[in-house]
């Protein structure tokens, strides 16, 4: 519960709501998250709601980590805590998507995903960011890259031979990504996927 009301702070909405008094929901893509912050409101905000939905995420992971070392160990067993820190992380980047505080709308959940798998595993959280960003620097398409990297994620946490929970949030993740970007990717089928810093319209447009 803990972990989806974190997740469900609408980080993105309360931005654009506070500097420029819109519905975020009802600008650009609707997406809540940090891209759609970039087009509507700028880089400043844009990077605050990135900072804040990551930290949205691992800080479901660290409340997991903080009951356990706070003495959740003496009633709960301890091989219980991955696959709590996975429910954790599991609940929050749902929360982020399906924000009990906007009607269940919200953004598409890469930032606090990223967020859970820093916390969860740096090393697979690390070479995740590192694929996006990669793809990013490539293309300058962000919703391409979030994509890329969603699949990186599975190959990742095999690779390096993370605990069976991890790999099976690394799988959630991964699709529900891959899920919350459907209408990108009819987008970037039809050629019409804007880049970094380009408004969805603008590239209709052109």
């Amino acid at each position: 519960m803990l972990g989806y009301l974190l997740g469900s702070i609408p980080t993105g909405y309360l931005v654009t709501k506070a500097l420029r008094g819109v519905d975020i929901r009802e600008q650009g893509s609707g997406s809540t998250g940090a891209t759609n912050v970039l087009r509507t409101v700028g880089k400043g905000a844009a990077i605050a709601v990135l900072l804040a939905d990551l930290l949205k995420g691992a800080a479901a992971v660290a409340a997991v980590n903080l009951a356990y070392g706070q003495g959740a160990a003496e009633w709960l067993p301890a091989n219980w805590q991955p696959w709590l820190i996975t429910l954790a992380g599991i609940a929050a980047i749902v929360g982020h998507s399906k924000s009990v505080w906007l009607g269940f709308s919200g953004g598409k959940s890469v930032a606090s995903s990223l967020g859970v798998l820093l916390a969860m595993s740096p090393p697979v959280g690390l070479g995740t960011l590192g694929v996006f960003a990669v793809t990013l620097a490539l293309f300058r398409i962000v919703s391409l890259g979030s994509i890329v990297g969603a699949i990186a994620v599975n190959i990742l946490t095999i690779a390096l031979h993370q605990p069976l929970p991890y790999c099976l949030f690394a799988a959630f993740a991964g699709i529900y990504v891959i899920w919350r970007h459907r209408s990108n990717i009819q987008r970037l089928l039809a050629g019409t996927e804007p880049q970094i810093g380009k408004k969805l319209q603008e590239t209709a447009e052109s």
